[in-house]
């Protein structure tokens, strides 16, 4: 069966947007942004909810910026394909390789996890995974640690009343005094 993941980058006091909205503090060095890339590689559909999606539309012309490096190019080669379904209440159409989900995010991963096919599902957005792990959808949490106090804003993780436990996967520190750190949810 396939593995819902949830992975973003976070300031140390839990946040991934800051009080303004603003999140140029997780832009990616080359060593981080290759952790990114290998983590799409293993996407087969990525979940978003409309904010993200938007934020993430320039990467469906991405490949037209002469500014973009190799790594970032090749990032946006395997994402402009990737199948992406967006969870709006407001938008009527999507671009690219994305769809309208058709239903609630429960049915969409129901239906995801029995259809053939690779890779993970991966979530983004703090809202829909809230949404997400409330259900008790999650499999892996994703968490890639900046050295930054925002002081409040959009939190990684949503205010609950149920305890999950979790198996320490995979930790690494990067020489951008990143931490990334990889949860299983124990089952």
């Amino acid at each position: 069966m396939r593995s819902v993941t949830y992975s973003m980058g976070v300031s140390l006091d839990g946040y991934i947007a800051g009080p303004d909205g603003e999140f140029g503090w997780t832009e990616p060095d080359e060593e981080v942004f290759s952790v990114v890339t290998e983590e799409i590689r293993e996407v087969g559909v990525h979940l978003l909810g409309r904010r993200l999606y938007e934020t993430m539309l320039y990467w469906e012309t991405a490949d037209q910026d002469p500014s973009l490096n190799d790594s970032m190019l090749e990032w946006a080669a395997i994402w402009k394909p990737l199948p992406k379904v967006v969870f709006s209440t407001t938008l009527s159409a999507v671009q690219g390789s994305a769809r309208l989900a058709s239903g609630g995010l429960a049915e969409e991963i129901e239906r995801l996890r029995t259809q053939p096919g690779e890779g993970e599902i991966a979530i983004g957005g703090a809202t829909l995974a809230a949404e997400a792990a409330a259900l008790g959808l999650i499999d892996e949490y994703r968490v890639r640690v900046y050295p930054v106090l925002v002081g409040g804003g959009l939190p990684f993780f949503a205010q609950r009343e149920q305890r999950v436990d979790l198996d320490l996967v995979e930790a690494r520190t990067f020489s951008s005094r990143v931490v990334y750190l990889r949860y299983r949810v124990a089952r």
